[in-house]
This record gives C-alpha cells, structure tokens and sequence, in this order.
C-alpha cells in the first residue's frame, strides 16, 4: 500500500471513523501512536518510521504530533465532536473559498456551510482555494469578506497547518471570483 493511501485511511480513522478499527480518540481527537499502530497492523502494516514519514510529507499538513510524540491527531476536518483546541485569532481582510462549479448556486443562496465537518475551510490566498476547489471539478472561487464577518462579531480560528476556520460564512459576505 502505498504512502498516499495510508494517508487517506489515517485520515478517515482520525477525522471521520476511529471505530472502523477499534481506535479511541480523546475530547481533544489525540489518538495514542502505539495503539494506533497496533491496530492498523492489524489491517495495514505499517511502522513508526512510516507514520511519521506520512505525517512529515503530507502535502496538506493534515496531521500532528503531541510534543512528546505519543499522540496523533488531524489537525482540521473531523466530523466527529473533538475540540482541537483553537484560539480565536482575527483573520486577515479577506479568505478564499474553493469549491466546484455544481456548489456554486447553493453557495450563492445560502452561503458557505460546514456540511458534516465541525467549520468551514477557508484559505488565505488563492493558488491554495484553486486546488481545494480542483478537487470538486473545475474550481470556483469566493472571495470572504472575513474582516466584516469579523466586525459582525464571526469567530475565526487558523489550524496549525494554516487552514482558517469559521462554524459560516454568509452569502452577504461572499463574492464569486473566477
């Protein structure tokens, strides 16, 4: 199996499904290395030294260790309740949103939701909502008035990957930019 795929199960375990293989994540979402490991052998061989090479080389920056190296957890997108402990932070001016074209219209009526996952993704320049958005088809791009959300009284939060986070973005703080 390959890095790529490893990578994208971790990530089902750590963000969606740790059931799937038995894996207990705390209120936090940190999950312990070694069991973690164990079970995954148990399905997917795979070492320490792996683990970590996914989470050095994953070109998103999805996961983290804990200082000490014995827990794991994915920093953003879960759909399960964990608290990843973010601090409010004011965002910059303006956020990008990328998405695909068939999003478009809904986006447009009711803004940008954070469907199954706890907020809303949001970028802080345009190259990276242009590959976030390339994933769904031909990408689409919205400009975020996130300094005016910001003054509305939105909360913002950066994931240590860089991703900002909000629980909505409003239509009236959207414009479309192709």
């Amino acid at each position: 199996m390959s890095l790529k795929d490893l990578s994208k199960f971790l990530s089902l375990l750590l963000r969606h499904k740790p059931q799937l293989i038995g894996l207990e994540l705390d209120e936090h979402g940190w999950a312990d290395v070694d069991d973690l490991i164990r079970r995954l052998n148990s399905r997917r061989p795979i070492d320490r030294a792996t683990l970590e090479r996914i989470v050095a080389t994953d070109d998103k920056g999805r996961y983290s260790f804990s200082a000490d190296g014995k827990l794991i957890r994915a920093n953003q997108g879960h759909s399960i309740p964990v608290d990843v402990e973010l601090a409010e932070v004011a965002p910059p001016k303006i956020l990008y949103h990328g998405t695909g074209a068939k999003s478009v219209a809904s986006i447009r009526r009711q803004g940008l939701l954070k469907m199954s996952r706890l907020y809303v993704h949001l970028s802080a320049d345009i190259e990276t909502a242009t590959k976030v958005g390339s994933r769904h088809g031909v990408p689409k791009i919205f400009v975020v008035d996130s300094a005016a959300m910001s003054a509305e009284g939105y909360k913002f939060f950066r994931s240590v990957n860089g991703v900002w986070l909000t629980e909505h973005v409003p239509a009236k703080f959207l414009e479309e930019r192709f």
